[in-house]
C-alpha cells in the first residue's frame, strides 16, 4: 500500500514535532519532511513531491496566505490549512479556501500539545480526505468581487418553500457559488457546513457581502424568511420547525451525529418532517456520510432533491452516500445547482402545500 506522503510546513518546532508524530502513527500515511518557513517548503516539495502539504497560516518570512496563492499559480497543490481559533484565524483561513486550500483543522487556544493529540483522529481524517481531492490551478477558480449580485428574480417571495444545504469538505466554496445564483427574493435557505465555532459567523459575513440574498448565523427561535439564507453556528445542531404559520430556526447543543455538531443529518431530518413537499435538499461536496438518510426521508416526504457531481466536488462523499440510498432526484454539476433549483421551484407555483 501507497502511504499518503505528507509535508509539514509550521513555524513552531513543538507543532511540527507533534504534527509528524501524529502522522507517523497512521498506517496509512507518513511524514516526509517538516519546514519551519515557506521559502523552506518550496524547495521540500520541489524535492519530496509530497501527497498532502499541512500549512500554518500564519508564518514568518512569508505568510501562509501568500505562499498558498503562488503554490497554486504554478503548482496546485493538495493543501490541509491549520488556523489559530480566533476572528483573525478564521478570515484567514477562508481567504485560504478561496485561494485553493481543500480544508483545515483549527488549533487549540491553549494546552497546544494536548490539543493536537486530542485532534489525532481528525487530523488523520482531514488528511485523507485531503489526499483524495482535487486540487485546482488559482487561475482556474472563480473568486468573484465584493458586492456580485445576482440579477435576476425568481419572481414570488414565498414564505412556504425553504431550500436545505449541507455541505462538508470543499464545501465553503460550494456554498459560495449555489448562493451567488440565488436571487434578491428566493426562498428561505438553511445551511449546515462543517465547521468549527467562530469560523461560521465570518464564513456569514463574508457570504453576506457577495450575496444578492442576506446571509447570516442562524439564531434559536427565529423566523425564516424569504431572502435570507441561515449558517448553523459551529457549536449547535440547527433545525426547523413551525411555529403557527411561520417556520422558525432551532439550536440545541446535543450530542453528535455522525460524529458533528452541527449535523446535516438533523437538518435534512426536521426538513422532512416539518417542510416536506415545499422542500428542496441539496447535498454538495463532503467527506463522510452525513445527512444522507436524512436527505433520503426528505425525498420520501416529497421534497426534490440534487446531489452535486463526482467531477466538481472536492471530496465525493456525502453526494455519492446520498445518491447510493436513492436520496436524490437529480445529479448536477455545480455550477447548474441554483438555476435547477429556482426552476423547480418556480414549476410548482408561488402557492405552497401545505403541510
Amino acid at each position: 500500500m501507497n502511504k499518503i506522503r505528507v509535508l509539514i510546513v509550521d513555524d513552531s518546532a513543538l507543532v511540527r514535532q507533534l504534527l509528524t508524530e501524529i502522522v507517523n502513527a497512521e498506517p496509512d500515511m507518513i511524514a516526509v519532511g517538516a519546514a519551519p518557513d515557506p521559502y523552506v517548503a518550496r524547495e521540500m516539495i520541489r524535492e519530496l513531491d509530497p501527497d498532502v502539504v499541512t500549512l500554518d497560516v500564519e508564518m514568518p518570512r512569508m505568510d501562509g496566505l501568500t505562499f498558498l496563492e503562488r503554490l497554486m499559480r504554478l503548482r496546485p497543490t493538495r493543501v490541509l490549512m491549520l488556523s489559530s481559533l480566533t476572528e483573525r484565524g478564521s478570515e484567514a483561513t477562508l481567504q485560504a479556501l478561496e485561494l485553493g486550500a481543500i480544508d483545515f483543522v483549527a488549533k487549540p487556544r491553549i494546552a497546544i500539545a494536548d490539543g493536537l493529540r486530542e485532534y489525532r483522529d481528525l487530523i488523520g481524517e482531514k488528511i485523507r480526505a485531503v489526499a483524495r481531492s482535487k486540487p485546482q490551478r488559482l487561475a482556474e477558480r472563480k473568486v468573484p468581487a465584493a458586492g456580485t449580485r445576482a440579477p435576476a428574480r425568481v419572481g414570488f417571495a414565498s414564505t412556504e418553500k425553504v431550500v436545505f444545504i449541507g455541505a462538508s469538505t470543499g464545501g465553503t466554496e460550494a456554498i459560495k457559488e449555489v448562493l451567488l445564483g440565488m436571487p434578491a427574493d428566493a426562498p428561505a435557505i438553511m445551511i449546515v457546513q462543517h465547521m468549527p465555532e467562530g469560523f461560521t459567523r465570518s464564513f456569514a459575513q463574508r457570504l453576506d457581502g457577495l450575496c444578492a440574498i442576506r446571509v447570516k448565523e442562524a439564531e434559536h427561535g427565529e423566523r425564516v424568511m424569504p431572502g435570507h439564507a441561515y449558517i448553523a453556528p459551529g457549536h449547535s445542531h440547527l433545525s426547523v420547525a413551525r411555529n403557527g404559520a411561520n417556520y422558525v430556526a432551532e439550536l440545541d447543543q446535543g450530542p453528535p451525529v455522525n460524529r458533528h455538531r452541527p449535523s446535516v443529518e438533523v437538518l435534512f431530518k426536521s426538513a422532512a418532517k416539518f417542510a416536506g413537499r415545499n422542500a428542496i435538499g441539496i447535498m454538495l461536496t463532503g467527506m463522510g456520510k452525513d445527512g444522507a438518510l436524512g436527505m433520503l426521508a426528505m425525498r420520501e416526504a416529497g421534497a426534490f432533491n440534487i446531489a452535486q457531481d463526482e467531477a466538481t466536488c472536492v471530496v465525493f462523499g456525502m453526494p455519492k452516500e446520498a445518491i447510493a440510498v436513492g436520496a436524490a432526484n437529480e445529479t448536477l454539476p455545480l455550477g447548474a445547482i441554483a438555476q435547477r433549483a429556482l426552476a423547480q421551484l418556480n414549476s410548482t407555483g408561488p402557492r405552497a402545500v401545505r403541510v
